[in-house]
């Protein structure tokens, strides 16, 4: 294709995907500069292969991510077969990516496969670690941290983000038959019920679901905190670009509840001209860069212990 070599026509493919589905990222890539900016697209074009299996309506879903799985576990060999896969190795032998994360990301997604239905705070945070809080893992080498204290401020921003989009999603994650919003947090209604109360439901049992949402969203803003001090450990380029990108993707939750928390009139977006604008502001929270590097709140991971395998204090 026009003299290209197939992983520059990888890279094009994997950038038209960051521009479909990840406007936030496709809007801050452009802050990281041409290299780390197209390793971040790879890994996403990566994400997203995985989450397009994960979100199809096929019966072999399952079958599908746990081949993938195996692949990682004992066969890497077998990536060969799949483009997406074999990109994704090749990437995380060039930068010395924590495939470790992969495993968890797998194990996250094929959870994903049945009736989800999150008990409480603790199953919350693990969900969204190992969808969100992995790649946010990963992205740490592309992103040359200055140490592996920051690996698990990185965790945060990604279990930040899921949060997000967990309240955002509550309808649409409802129609697939998935609760992500903890029962203790909404009397334990059903999935199903959460798309009656959107249809047909009381102020009460409309407001059984806003106060959930409303507590994912506070809690968020505890890991967004977290996450954004960890910046720090960033070269100055790459901080402002994830600053932005987490920026951009909190006022989603923020402009939710600003409106009242009306989940069941649909998913909450920025427009290109909130983006551009709230892009200006971040240069100013540059300046806590003056001050020491952050040391990690240990009681955010308290559990994820089953999870994680590094030495968060090295």
């Amino acid at each position: 294709m026009d003299g290209k070599t197939v992983s520059e026509q990888y890279a094009i493919f994997a950038d038209k995907l960051l521009f479909r589905y990840g406007k936030s990222f496709h809007w801050a890539r452009y802050f990281l500069g041409r290299e780390a900016g197209l390793e971040a697209t790879r890994l996403y074009a990566f994400c997203r292969y995985l989450d397009d299996i994960a979100d199809n309506n096929e019966n072999d879903n399952i079958t599908k991510l746990k081949s993938i799985e195996d692949v990682f576990r004992n066969n890497p060999n077998e990536a060969e077969n799949s483009p997406e896969v074999y990109d994704f190795l090749q990437l995380a032998e060039e930068l010395d990516l924590p495939v470790f994360a992969v495993k968890d990301l797998l194990s996250g997604l094929i959870s994903d496969q049945n009736n989800v239905l999150i008990l409480d705070k603790n199953q919350l945070v693990q969900y969204a670690y190992k969808v969100a809080g992995t790649v946010g893992l990963m992205m740490t080498p592309i992103l040359k941290t200055s140490s592996r204290r920051a690996l698990p401020f990185a965790i945060d921003l990604g279990i930040a983000m899921q949060l997000t989009n967990i309240a955002r999603d509550v309808l649409e994650d409802a129609q697939l038959d998935r609760r992500y919003i903890p029962g203790s947090w909404c009397d334990n209604v059903s999935a199903k019920q959460i798309v009656t109360f959107s249809k047909a439901g009381t102020p009460e049992e409309r407001w059984l679901v806003t106060k959930a949402i409303e507590r994912v969203l506070s809690l968020a803003e505890i890991y967004y905190s977290s996450g954004f001090k960890g910046l720090a450990y960033l070269p100055v380029r790459h901080h402002l670009a994830i600053l932005i990108a987490g920026i951009i993707y909190r006022l989603i939750g923020r402009r939710l509840l600003n409106g009242g928390t009306k989940w069941w009139e649909g998913r909450q977006v920025v427009s290109k001209t909130g983006k551009a604008l709230h892009s200006l502001y971040s240069p100013m929270l540059l300046l806590n860069r003056l001050k020491p590097l952050p040391s990690h709140q240990s009681q955010l991971h308290s559990c994820l212990k089953d999870y994680l395998n590094f030495d968060e204090h090295n």
